[in-house]
């Protein structure tokens, strides 16, 4: 998976179909890239994946959003301290 910040910096890392988008903030977090030392933020619990323009929420299996496996998935990161109601504008 590619992940991309708000920035435009970008870094690719391993996950399995098993993983939620909670289990990926915290990894992320925990190996947070050398080169994002200026965008480190503060807990995981604010980190957000973005995935075709929808925030996905912390339970969500990479599986469940029927991801081709061995092809490398973009999302972008963001920290964010809630998530926007589902179809507001």
């Amino acid at each position: 998976m590619r992940l991309i910040l708000v920035s435009g910096k970008t870094k690719e890392f391993l996950f399995s179909p098993n993983d939620s988008a909670a289990d990926i903030a915290k990894h992320v977090y925990d190996n947070w890239p050398m080169d994002w030392e200026e965008e480190q933020v503060s807990s995981p619990n604010i980190l957000r994946l973005i995935y075709q323009g929808r925030f996905l929420h912390g339970n969500v299996t990479l599986g469940a959003l029927k991801l081709p496996l061995g092809k490398t998935t973009v999302m972008h990161l963001v920290a964010r301290e809630t998530l926007p109601e589902p179809n507001s504008q």
